[in-house]
């Protein structure tokens, strides 16, 4: 028996779950609001089963058969995606949507080569992007809102598969003043004392936790703060010290202060670059080929250095 609902009114549904609003689906759908909410009505009616609880003012929530229906209804909706990107490939042509994830801190450096190169070779995919934390884009992976992400090993949980582009040595910025800027390496026992200034946002706290133990140490952490540019300002400026992972490109602040790197002698690991996705799906013909693609240029000689 044919069905008597459209993929249409399924898209709605999940974007009106997804975004908890009518009216915010129906800006990521570019439909009206009325379009939305008779859509839907609609649906429920031929499915027999309430989706959604109105609330006035307070948005919507799915009921308890929402919530079943909502997982088949992303799922067929992927299928859809697959089939129409399938038939377009037979003709040659890669197509369909690919979602993204990267960690935030490495999007700056690495996204932007990649979205330009992959386009350029595959301009009927249709590239979306997300960023986050590092759990925020294990999440993304796992419940199925990104195809792949752009991730460090140690921020990558079970349930994921990982494949490695890239390792570096963590390593320290200090101002070109600073009495250890031309040292050939440093400890960070040496710069226990003075103030840290690190990333907000996990896992650098338990980065530099885990590094100064190594090193037989404790952070004096006096600044925290989500810009990694904001964090080279400040040690341009003699107010700190930081760890990065990955060699910035250029040896300026944005104020166009100095800054220099100093290697660090304790026995720390290397910290290895990841693209991941969730081990319990089959990554499309789409994922494959951004997979190729991104060890291609991330893993060459040529590839962009990256941020902490």
């Amino acid at each position: 028996m044919a069905a008597n609902f459209s993929l249409r009114q399924l898209e709605y549904f999940v974007a009106v779950a997804d975004t908890g609003s009518m009216s915010a689906a129906a800006v990521r759908c570019h439909a009206s609001q009325a379009s939305i909410s008779t859509a839907i009505a609609d649906l429920e009616r031929r499915l027999g089963a309430r989706l959604l609880v109105r609330r006035r003012a307070k948005g919507v929530s799915l009921t308890e058969a929402g919530g079943r229906i909502l997982a088949r209804a992303q799922a067929m909706l992927a299928q859809a995606d697959e089939l129409r990107a399938s038939a377009q490939a037979e003709e040659g042509r890669l197509a369909g949507r690919l979602t993204i994830g990267c960690y935030a801190a490495l999007t700056p450096f690495l996204i932007p080569p990649l979205v330009d190169g992959f386009t350029q070779l595959h301009p009927a995919v249709n590239l979306e992007l997300i960023e986050g934390q590092q759990d925020e884009m294990r999440r993304a992976l796992l419940q199925g809102a990104c195809d792949l992400a752009l991730l460090y090993r140690f921020g990558a949980a079970s349930g994921l598969s990982c494949i490695g582009l890239r390792s570096s040595r963590p390593h320290v910025i200090v101002s070109a003043g600073h009495p250890m800027a031309r040292r050939n390496a440093i400890s960070l026992a040496e710069l226990a004392d003075e103030p840290l200034i690190i990333y907000a946002d996990p896992p650098a706290q338990q980065n530099a936790d885990h590094w100064f133990s190594v090193a037989g140490a404790k952070p004096n952490i006096r600044y925290r703060t989500s810009s990694i540019e904001t964090i080279r300002s400040m040690v341009a400026r003699g107010l700190g010290f930081a760890t990065l992972i990955q060699s910035w490109p250029t040896d300026t602040s944005v104020e166009g202060l100095p800054l220099a790197s100093v290697p660090l002698c304790d026995p720390l690991d290397d910290v290895e670059l990841v693209i991941a996705y969730a081990a319990h799906v089959t990554p499309t013909l789409r994922a494959r080929t951004f997979l190729q693609y991104a060890k291609d240029t991330l893993v060459g000689p040529d590839a962009p250095r990256t941020i902490d």
